[in-house]
């Protein structure tokens, strides 16, 4: 039996909906948890991220930007913010993810359009978010020595990581300016396709963009392209990446930015998936493991990485990077 979060019922009559069933929706990585509820033909999604662990706030912020410059965020409909309830439209049960398995003749044409819905972000002037600088980026990759190393036993230069990813990283920093909303998990499970949801035929909606930084355009590609928890066919990521490209006008320093960007995610998210492992008590996600080290791998490939390729060779060993992140103590 789902135990509802104190102050629900009270939140719900008070946005006209205290006549509703109420659906616990399962939660993934973090603290909010979310609820449908049914009144008659008419659905909602009540969302609880409550104090201290989460915050509302952000999310109601990136929305109303979001909204306000024509992008398909879901519909603010009631709110109180300091208890942590927020009550949003309702966009359906169709994960891209879930469509593409269902309908896999359709990848092509759904990728394409989430690639479309980014050109259409960046034409945007930049909301007035925070900047994902060096701090910011640094700070992610660190999670990797913070998490990773010692969870998998290994002693590494972590004065020499530092210095590898200041090099690669502040060319990038150069050429993001002035930067574009940078939704920061934009990925298969967080693209809606919103058929049968009150949406046009193929109409894709947004949603946790909550942490949205000022950053560079290849950022959400790489999160959309290098999937952490699907797999994108290389021929697929390159078909979408060139369709980018050709869209947005990119600069000829776009593809190495995008092999930076996607080490710089790839090695953020080994060590977020350690730490939600090992401090969070969710094992599942070092399954995804493997698919993120590959993925970092063939980044770490590009020329433009060097620094950072060399930190690896010295310091993860070959059996551990073979075996795809190696084993979680």
């Amino acid at each position: 039996m789902t135990v509802l979060p104190e102050g629900l019922q009270g939140f719900i009559t008070g946005a006209g909906w205290g006549e509703a069933s109420i659906e616990a929706i399962p939660g993934d990585a973090s603290f909010r948890r979310y609820f449908r509820l049914r009144n008659g033909a008419n659905t909602a999604m009540l969302m609880h991220a409550p104090p201290p662990h989460e915050d509302p706030r952000p999310f109601v912020f990136v929305a109303e930007w979001l909204l306000d410059n024509d992008m398909r965020a879901p519909e603010l409909l009631a709110q109180d913010l300091d208890a942590g309830w927020l009550l949003i439209e309702d966009f359906g049960n169709d994960r891209m993810r879930e469509w593409i398995e269902a309908r896999p003749e359709t990848e092509t044409a759904i990728y394409a359009q989430a690639i479309d819905t980014l050109v259409k972000l960046h034409q945007h002037k930049a909301g007035p978010l925070e900047s994902y600088d060096m701090s910011v980026y640094q700070r992610e990759v660190g999670l990797l020595t913070e998490w990773y190393c010692p969870a998998a036993g290994l002693n590494v230069d972590e004065a020499g990581f530092i210095k590898a990813w200041d090099a690669v990283l502040s060319p990038v920093l150069a050429r993001q300016q002035p930067g574009v909303t940078v939704l920061r998990d934009y990925h298969a499970e967080n693209i809606m396709i919103l058929n049968g949801a009150g949406g046009a035929e193929g109409e894709q909606g947004l949603i946790d963009f909550q942490d949205a930084l000022v950053g560079h355009p290849a950022y959400d590609l790489v999160s959309l392209l290098q999937d952490a928890r699907r797999d994108v066919a290389p021929a697929l990521e390159r078909a979408m990446l060139d369709r980018y490209v050709s869209a947005a006008h990119a600069g000829e320093d776009f593809e190495a930015d995008y092999a930076v960007l996607g080490a710089q995610r790839n090695t953020k998210i080994v060590g977020i998936f350690t730490r939600l492992c090992k401090r969070d008590g969710k094992p599942k996600y070092l399954d995804y493991i493997p698919r993120v080290w590959a993925l970092m791998e063939r980044d770490l490939l590009h020329p433009a990485l060097s620094p950072v390729a060399d930190w690896f060779d010295a310091n993860i060993p070959d059996e551990i990077r073979r075996s795809g992140g190696g084993t979680i103590a």
